[in-house]
């Protein structure tokens, strides 16, 4: 299969229903639910800062649950609900059932002192999603790593970290990756550029076994990792990593998440959404096939 239908299979495939909120996290209920909401409002003609006067709050305060960046009172949803005029008991059943999920934690609150708010967005989404795409400039993705190599790369962090601390966060990075081996895994399709294989961190025992354990990885067949070679020059996202999570249902837009040095940024506009897509689009046209990475792999494997 070439790169373009592999590409259009991952993005066309049925979607598996939403998750356990318990296993994933409160994200994608408040996504759910937010959209919910944002599609009664507009259908009747209200205005965001109306909706929000309803609730005592403000425009961006709907905003903010609309995107589902936050959680939902249940007094507030039981007034948006009379107020956009939703009476079946069914459907609002439905919805306070969201809003009570959507202030769950998720199994990653036992890290809270590892986790900054900013984050717990983006775990819940990956923890969530039936796709998961990327590029990753200087390091290995997460979800690949090494105990070692996390380790190494926890340990770069610009703040000075006990070792406790570093502990804890190579813990949670190991959790994370539990959900590579769920019974229904996302799809993972990954751009990994050449300069994060040659840079050593940890030193070359610990780049060696990194290296098997990428071999290993790309062998699985619900995870699908190219290479952006040193020789393919310029190209599209040369200024920094991005991951494109894609939420279970079919019915929310993916979320795109650029991560920097002290937070993390969610473009969310439509047209940036699409734009972070063509770039991966273009990065897996450009990079090496998937079926050049294990060989590439292990070029590199003699050579460190």
């Amino acid at each position: 299969m070439g790169v373009v239908e592999h590409e259009e299979s991952v993005y066309e495939s049925k979607a598996p229903a939403v998750p356990d909120y318990r296993q994933t996290g409160p994200t994608v209920p408040r996504m759910i639910l937010g959209s919910r909401l944002r599609r009664l409002r507009e259908e009747r003609g209200i205005t965001g800062g109306e909706a929000g006067r309803r609730i005592r709050g403000s425009h961006s305060k709907i905003s903010r649950l609309e995107m589902g960046r936050t959680g939902f009172k249940t007094r507030d949803v039981l007034d948006l609900l009379t107020f956009y005029g939703v009476t079946d008991e069914a459907e609002r059943a439905t919805l306070l059932a969201l809003a009570r999920q959507s202030t769950q934690p998720g199994w990653w609150h036992v890290f809270h002192d590892v986790v900054p708010g900013w984050l717990n967005v983006y775990l819940g989404l990956e923890q969530a999603a039936t796709v998961i795409r990327g590029y990753e400039l200087q390091f290995v993705p997460g979800l690949l790593q090494t105990e070692d190599y996390a380790r190494a790369v926890v340990g770069l962090a610009p703040e000075p970290l006990d070792e406790a601390a570093v502990e804890r966060r190579v813990e949670l990075r190991m959790a994370r990756q539990g959900v590579l081996r769920r019974e229904d895994p996302p799809r993972v399709w990954m751009v990994l550029d050449e300069t994060a294989l040659r840079r050593p961190l940890g030193g070359r025992p610990v780049m060696r076994a990194q290296l098997e354990h990428l071999i290993e990885a790309a062998r699985l067949p619900h995870v699908t990792l190219q290479i952006m070679p040193f020789a393919s020059g310029g190209h599209a996202a040369l200024g920094g990593p991005v991951t494109i999570l894609r939420p279970p249902g079919g019915d929310l837009p993916d979320v795109v998440y650029l991560e920097q040095q002290t937070g993390g940024v969610y473009p969310d506009k439509p047209t940036e959404i699409e734009s972070y897509r063509h770039v991966m689009n273009r990065l897996v046209l450009q990079a090496e096939p998937p079926a050049a990475t294990e060989p590439f792999l292990r070029r590199v494997l003699r050579e460190t």
